[in-house]
C-alpha cells in the first residue's frame, strides 16, 4: 500500500552500491519515496545527511531487503511505500505492485488491471515517472511483441533485471522509436538465457573477441 508523501519535505538519502551499480534511496517519515541508480537523470540530489529514526529504519531496511533480492534470497519487498505521485500515477505503481516476481506484463495489459483500459499513454508516463526502481517493478512491464522498452536506469539495467527474475525471450526486436515521457530508444533485444549476476556482469564488460584472421594484413 503506497502512503501519502508531503511534497514539502525534503527526504533524506542514503547512496549504496549494487551490482548494477551505485543506487540513491530516498526517505521520509512516511516510507520510502524513492529509488534511483544514481546516474538517472530524474534521480534525486543527495538530500539531508541527518536522518530521524523512521527515516533511518526505512533506508536500512531498503538497503538490506535489496541486497537479499540481488542475492536471490527475496522475491518480494515488505516496506512502507511513500512516493510523490498524482492520483493516476499512483493507482498505476499500485497496480505494478500486483505484478509477482518473475512475471511481466503489456502496457495494456497492465491499464485492464487496473480498469482503465483507454488510458495506455498516460499509463506508460506515469510508469517513466515511477520513483522507486525495483521495488515498485516497472521493469516487468514491456511491449506488446514481448520487446523491451524504456526504463529509466537504462535498457541493459532492465534485461539485467527481468533475467535476474528468471526471464527468457522468444526473440523478438523491437524497432527503434520514441515512447511516453523521453523515455530511452528501444534497442534490438537478443534472446536471453538467465544468468548468474556475476557471469552477466562480467559478459557485458569484457570486449568483444575479433574475428579469426582480422590481425591479417590486407593485401
Amino acid at each position: 500500500m503506497l502512503r501519502v508523501e508531503d511534497p514539502a519535505a525534503q527526504p533524506a538519502t542514503l547512496d549504496i552500491d549494487s551490482p548494477l551499480g551505485p543506487m540513491r534511496l530516498a526517505a521520509s517519515d512516511a516510507g520510502l519515496c524513492g529509488v534511483w541508480f544514481v546516474d538517472q537523470s530524474d534521480a534525486a540530489a543527495i538530500g539531508r545527511a541527518e536522518h530521524s529514526a523512521a527515516e533511518a529504519s526505512v533506508l536500512a531496511r531498503t538497503r538490506e531487503q535489496l541486497a537479499e533480492w540481488y542475492a536471490g534470497e527475496r522475491q518480494a519487498f515488505d516496506l512502507p511505500l511513500a512516493p510523490l505521485g498524482t492520483p493516476f500515477q499512483r493507482l498505476v505503481w499500485e497496480g505494478l505492485l500486483s505484478l509477482p516476481f518473475g512475471t511481466t506484463t503489456t502496457y495494456g495489459d497492465l491499464a485492464h488491471r487496473i480498469e482503465r483500459p483507454r488510458s495506455v499513454r498516460p499509463l506508460a508516463q506515469a510508469l517513466g515517472r515511477n520513483p522507486i526502481s525495483i521495488i515498485v517493478p516497472c521493469h516487468r512491464v514491456i511491449g506488446w511483441n514481448t520487446a523491451l522498452t524504456g526504463f529509466g536506469g537504462g535498457l541493459k539495467r532492465k534485461r539485467a533485471l527481468l533475467i535476474h527474475e528468471g526471464n527468457r525471450y522468444p526473440g523478438h526486436a523491437a524497432r527503434t522509436r520514441r515512447i511516453c515521457d523521453g523515455q530511452q530508444e528501444l534497442a534490438l533485444v537478443e534472446s536471453a538465457a538467465s544468468l548468474a549476476w556475476a557471469t552477466y556482469l562480467q559478459a557485458e564488460n569484457e570486449p568483444a573477441p575479433r574475428a579469426a584472421g582480422s590481425d591479417t594484413p590486407r593485401r
